[in-house]
């Protein structure tokens, strides 16, 4: 994923409201399913790890992406974003590499 991309999905994340939440029990597997089915349905979700989550946020996001087979886009905070292209019906058109 080229910078280019990466700064589109922020930009359309910006104004999502977290879906995903992880807590003081860390990544589940309930978890790491809402992630999939989220990701399934709308490509492009935000997330957000409480204060009282074992791991750092950034841990975490980088953990959940590989479970859901997801890009991580960004992680500010406690917040992160992650990007998965739905083969079968794309909602997101991402700008054209440069080649």
């Amino acid at each position: 994923m080229t910078s280019k991309q990466r700064a589109y999905l922020r930009s359309l994340a910006n104004p999502l409201q977290p879906i995903v939440h992880v807590g003081k029990g860390g990544l589940s597997a309930t978890i790491e399913k809402q992630a999939d089915d989220a990701l399934t349905a709308r490509e492009l979700v935000k997330g957000k790890v409480l204060e009282n989550a074992p791991e750092t946020t950034r841990e975490i996001a980088e953990q959940l992406a590989k479970a859901v087979h997801a890009d991580v886009v960004q992680v500010i905070g406690r917040v992160f974003v992650l990007y998965r292209r739905n083969e079968e019906e794309p909602q997101i058109v991402l700008p054209r590499a440069r080649s």
